[in-house]
């Protein structure tokens, strides 16, 4: 396959540009014999030259962040990376999401990174709090020093609504969405909201949790690029202006593989198939999470 263009970025609100690729560790941390290979997996793509990596305290129950936070702390140690080149993103319970709760939950993530601050912090989704008192804690932690951004995760428009009311709702740094070829739902009313507000999105489960390493189309473009059907999905998103993917890859091959892809380029031809395949949508559609 080759590589036409370099990795792309995104630019958070703040004007701060970030890698558009990084790393999603969602079932990382639940099973203990498991881990070894986890927190290498993570310090490989450390290693590779992934910088943003995403966690969250509900994936294994904090055994995720404390795998990101070994591989961090080894990557470190080794001299591969310097804290200021990481950008760590973490996500915050709904049910922890009030004032004392969110600051209480943040230092918890923070004991299991070990480290002084999150780069960017999520409430993972809508819960039974306020979001004035879950923005309020944000803000307190933005102004002491334990997170530097903060944002939201699987908020639908009507949810950004709500948001864009509260105080220093303006000072969301990005929402975090299950977007790919298969739920292309956002691209309706969602996606055109935070561009217009300057705000990326950050894609989950780019490649339908690895469902389109298999559909013939994406296959067919793949072999003509020298790519598989999953590196054409992740290009494609990519592709999208203002989105930023996280997808999960523990195995070397596939760390390297969605590397690649941040620096494949899609014909128009490719383009065409890809529409016709997965057509755009034509109304508005809950927004899918999992």
């Amino acid at each position: 396959m080759s590589i036409d263009k370099p990795v792309p970025t995104v630019t958070l609100p703040d004007g701060q540009t970030v890698p558009a690729l990084g790393l999603g560790t969602w079932r990382m941390g639940e099973d203990a014999s498991q881990r070894p290979a986890e927190v290498k997996a993570v310090r490989r793509a450390i290693e590779m030259g992934y910088r943003v990596i995403d966690t969250a305290e509900m994936y294994g129950e904090g055994g995720a962040e404390e795998i990101v936070g070994q591989a961090v702390a080894q990557a470190l140690t080794a001299g591969d990376v310097k804290r200021e080149e990481l950008f760590i993103v973490s996500k915050l319970y709904p049910h922890n999401a009030s004032r004392a709760g969110t600051r209480a939950a943040c230092e918890r993530s923070l004991t299991r990174l070990g480290l002084g601050h999150i780069d960017l912090y999520l409430l993972h989704w809508r819960g039974q709090h306020a979001l004035a008192d879950t923005v309020a804690a944000f803000e307190q932690l933005k102004a002491r020093g334990p997170i530097r951004h903060w944002g939201v995760s699987n908020f639908d428009n009507s949810d950004m609504d709500e948001l864009a009311e509260v105080h220093h709702g303006e000072h969301c740094a990005t929402n975090q969405i299950y977007y790919s070829l298969g739920q292309r739902g956002p691209e309706f009313s969602l996606l055109p909201r935070l561009r217009a507000q300057g705000m990326p999105a950050m894609a989950y489960s780019p490649i339908d949790q690895g469902s389109l390493a298999t559909h013939p189309v994406l296959r067919r473009i793949g072999e003509q690029r020298g790519a598989t059907a999953a590196q054409v999905a992740l290009a494609w998103v990519l592709a999208q202006p203002g989105v930023m993917a996280i997808p999960k890859a523990v195995q070397e091959s596939h760390l390297r593989d969605n590397l690649a892809a941040a620096g494949l380029v899609l014909t128009a031809q490719d383009l065409a198939a890809i529409e016709q395949a997965f057509p755009p949508p034509r109304r508005k559609t809950a927004l899918a999470m999992r």
